[in-house]
């Protein structure tokens, strides 16, 4: 049996989860969580739950990703736009709240608002103020337009710690995060985006030639939904 982790008046267990009708949102591939949108005690969350898979992987890659990216949000916690109350349900899955919005990937460009890629490029900078890289941020599946118009990030599965790299390879990895949101920038609102940051663009181009790693490897998947929270 399962060791109980919800310990939260607001959080809730294996079973109370399994007992509410939940929506699919991704189904992963063979080493990736299965993603479900639930409604409880009037609450919507994102449960991302390995414990489905093979025996080896919820119990290695899974337990590993789960309680990375656990660490991850907590130290993203106060921060507008990112999910909150983030908490493990068991060993083999974690609920974060649902953050509702679209990706950008089902956005057309007219339907996006001037401030939003300014709010983009602080959200990220305070993400980078907490000693975080996304490093999954340069397509459009982990970014959301949200109800009210402002940005959100989503799935913190392939973040990376900055706080005891090099200076010099921090600023590489910040790079390639922020030409991300000046990528998007360049292509839907070329007009408002300056000549200092498509000098940062240019070069995190240049970075990603030899950047080995995109989202995770193996384990990307293509997100089944146009709306989505965050994991």
């Amino acid at each position: 049996m399962s060791e109980n982790f919800a310990n939260h008046p607001t959080h809730f267990t294996r079973e109370d989860f399994s007992q509410s009708e939940h929506k699919l949102l991704r189904n992963g591939k063979w080493a990736n969580a299965r993603v479900d949108l639930v409604n409880i005690n009037g609450c919507d969350w994102t449960v991302k739950d390995f414990s489905t898979r093979v025996w080896w992987v919820r119990n290695t890659v899974g337990r590993f990703l789960i309680r990375r990216e656990l660490r991850v949000l907590k130290q993203l916690q106060g921060i507008e736009g990112i999910s909150q109350d983030s908490f493990r349900i068991d060993a083999f899955a974690m609920a974060t709240q649902f953050v509702p919005g679209t990706i950008l990937a089902q956005i057309k460009t007219k339907e996006v608002p001037v401030e939003f890629f300014p709010q983009l490029e602080a959200l990220v900078q305070l993400m980078h103020s907490r000693n975080l890289v996304h490093l999954d941020i340069r397509g459009p599946k982990n970014l959301l337009l949200r109800p009210d118009g402002t940005p959100g990030i989503i799935d913190f599965q392939s973040s990376l710690s900055t706080r005891w790299l090099p200076r010099f390879m921090r600023d590489i990895l910040e790079d390639i995060d922020i030409g991300g949101v000046y990528k998007r920038w360049n292509l839907w609102q070329p007009q408002t985006l300056n000549d200092e940051r498509r000098t940062i663009l240019e070069r995190s181009n240049r970075f990603r030639r030899f950047w080995l790693f995109r989202g995770y490897p193996s384990f990307i998947t293509k997100r089944q939904s146009n709306k989505s929270s965050d994991s």
